[in-house]
């Protein structure tokens, strides 16, 4: 199995903005096949070298991986919309 773990730094970090994208990250339940598991998080510290929200997704290996990576829901929707909300963004793929 495999986590793959992005932080994203959004351009607008209020607490309205912050639940809009973790909502997004959260609809791709049930959209994105090769999803085994899904989180997302919003930071409450609000500290300079916070991210503000959290995609925490479980796949089965890197074909998985590599899959979700071109999604046509992930791809086109959910990625598209947080590149375009986020400033930054960091990510760590790492198996489990």
């Amino acid at each position: 199995m495999i986590k793959h773990i992005v932080c994203f730094k959004l351009k607008d970090n209020s607490k309205e903005s912050k639940e809009q994208a973790k909502e997004m990250i959260m609809s791709m339940v049930g959209k994105v096949p090769m999803l085994r598991g899904l989180e997302a998080g919003t930071d409450f510290l609000c500290s300079p070298r916070s991210y503000d929200v959290i995609l925490q997704a479980l796949l089965d290996d890197e074909k998985a991986l590599e899959a979700y990576q071109s999604d046509p829901y992930h791809a086109g929707v959910v990625k598209k919309y947080l590149g375009e909300a986020a400033e930054a963004s960091i990510a760590l793929d790492y198996y489990i």
